[in-house]
């Protein structure tokens, strides 16, 4: 089980990254609304443009997709159940924890959930 301290430390690095991506979020959705008001002169100017749209787009997606990670491993450490594995429920370990520390599961039930994903 964690201590009161690594919870602490684990719910301040969280909400720093989930302050990092929501800046993130708002600092890519302006310039993709900016991008979307230029006046694109020529077909390379376009293809420029879209093919930076698509990555930006797909970073949007995936910080998102992290943030909401993050959001529910704030919620799980105020009920209690933060570092516990969704589907075993035994400890996550630490060293897991530290190096994601929105993980929901140990690292035996991460690889089963991902082979079964395929």
């Amino acid at each position: 089980m964690l201590t009161q301290t690594e919870l602490h430390n684990f719910e301040g690095k969280l909400l720093d990254r989930k302050v990092q991506i929501e800046k993130n979020l708002r600092g890519t959705t302006l310039e993709l609304e900016e991008m979307r008001e230029l006046e694109l002169n020529d077909e390379g100017d376009f293809a420029a443009a879209s093919a930076e749209t698509i990555v930006d787009s797909a970073i949007l997606t995936q910080q998102r997709k992290e943030l909401s990670e993050i959001e529910l491993a704030l919620d799980k450490i105020k009920k209690g159940t933060f570092g516990v594995c969704e589907m075993c429920e035994e400890p996550i370990g630490l060293a897991r924890l530290k190096v994601k520390n929105f993980a929901r599961f140990c690292i035996t039930c991460r690889e089963i959930s991902e082979k079964k994903q395929k």
